[in-house]
């Protein structure tokens, strides 16, 4: 019934977009990006367990164990409950009444398994949960033009299919736009909610990847990059994750 309520709430001239309305989400994520991958873990934990229908919670704890693998550099660390909480993620919101919140959190659910299952080798796997996403977002905006959250998603889907490789394309992912994705991620990093942190995060990475490609441009892009990281440390100076990427980018030749 929550969720009910809030996609038709969605629906009204000039409404706030339901899923921006979860002060309880902000909290943890505020947690989270702090650097403190274990509190965040349990709190959205605890969330989840009040609510077994809720999606949101389930996501960002996976997210939580995934920042928390990053901080350990280690991609395997709690492989299978990340997965575990991305399955029970999308079936609460496949579960739920169709509407742009159903579609919100299926969305993210899906763009955080296909990362996942592309880290793990699964090419078919990220695919169709790629395009599913993809598709998803789409109904949002349809409802929303102004879901800003959404670009992270879709920036991430253009420029990871710009930048794929033709075995990536063959498997079923089509083709992308980089330029379109870096864009995409520049609205969800301007103007997100729930997304801010992570789609300045994500734009950082894309910007330094794009200058390992262009050497002519590395300069440019690592000092925007390190703009944008920076800006995250000063917010979030107990994130590791954030002070190792600056660290190492101080360290690299020039």
């Amino acid at each position: 019934m929550r969720l009910l309520t809030a996609a038709l709430l969605l629906l009204q001239d000039g409404a706030t977009p339901p899923w921006s309305e979860r002060p309880e989400l902000r909290a943890g994520l505020d947690t989270l990006y702090g650097g403190g991958f274990p509190s965040a873990a349990a709190y959205f934990a605890a969330l989840g367990a009040k609510d077994t229908s809720d999606p949101a919670p389930p996501v960002f704890e996976a997210s939580a164990y995934i920042w928390w693998a990053a901080a350990l550099e280690d991609e395997d660390y709690e492989a299978r409950r990340i997965d575990a909480l991305l399955d029970r993620a999308v079936k609460r919101a496949a579960a739920g009444p169709r509407g742009p919140v159903r579609d919100f959190w299926l969305a993210a659910a899906l763009g955080y398994r296909a990362r996942e299952r592309d880290i793990r080798g699964s090419s078919w796997g990220a695919a169709k949960d790629g395009k599913a996403m993809r598709d998803a977002y789409a109904r949002v905006l349809a409802a929303d033009s102004a879901c800003e959250d959404c670009y992270l998603g879709l920036g991430v889907y253009q420029y990871g299919l710009g930048r794929a490789s033709a075995l990536a394309k063959l498997v079923g992912l089509g083709s992308g736009d980089a330029a379109r994705g870096i864009s995409y991620l520049r609205r969800a990093a301007a103007g997100g909610d729930l997304s801010k942190v992570e789609a300045t995060w994500v734009l950082a990475a894309a910007l330094m990847r794009d200058a390992a490609r262009d050497p002519g441009a590395r300069a440019g892009l690592e000092g925007e990059a390190r703009g944008y990281v920076a800006g995250l440390a000063d917010r979030y100076p107990g994130n590791p994750v954030f002070q190792r990427f600056l660290r190492e980018l101080l360290e690299s030749p020039p």
